[in-house]
């Protein structure tokens, strides 16, 4: 896939994944995608995704661990992440902004179209 934009998904429930992965292939995307931080860390590394939807609880650590580790890295200090959580918890909405993450969606509050809006806003369209 040519100029595809790709997008990893970090997070752990697998009906998210699948429902992420179906929306963004169906808009012109190329998504990845990893069930747990560490494996999220390494897939950075490799795919340089245009975009990080990251889940902020997972099985091995928080989203907040996850920035904070990104960010070290030459290529992930400027990495474009969006933050998909079931926490509505101000503070934690403000700890990450210190991250340079752009958005962040509380689950309870969103439709994949509304996911695939913020994305189009970061990224601009998918192939299609």
């Amino acid at each position: 896939m040519k100029n595809t934009k790709k997008i990893l998904i970090v997070e752990d429930e697998k009906p998210i994944v699948e429902a992420l992965t179906i929306k963004l292939t169906k808009e012109g995307y190329e998504p990845h995608f990893a069930t747990t931080g560490e494996a999220g860390l390494a897939l950075t590394k490799d795919l340089h995704p245009d975009l990080i939807l990251l889940d902020f609880i997972l099985p091995d650590m928080d989203g907040l661990s996850f920035l904070k580790t990104l960010r070290l890295d030459k290529w992930g200090k400027s990495a474009q992440v969006l933050i998909l959580t079931n926490l509505s918890d101000g503070k934690i909405a403000d700890e990450v902004a210190e991250y340079g993450v752009f958005d962040y969606l509380i689950k309870a509050d969103w439709r994949l179209d509304d996911v695939v809006k913020k994305v189009k806003e970061k990224v601009g369209r998918g192939n299609k």
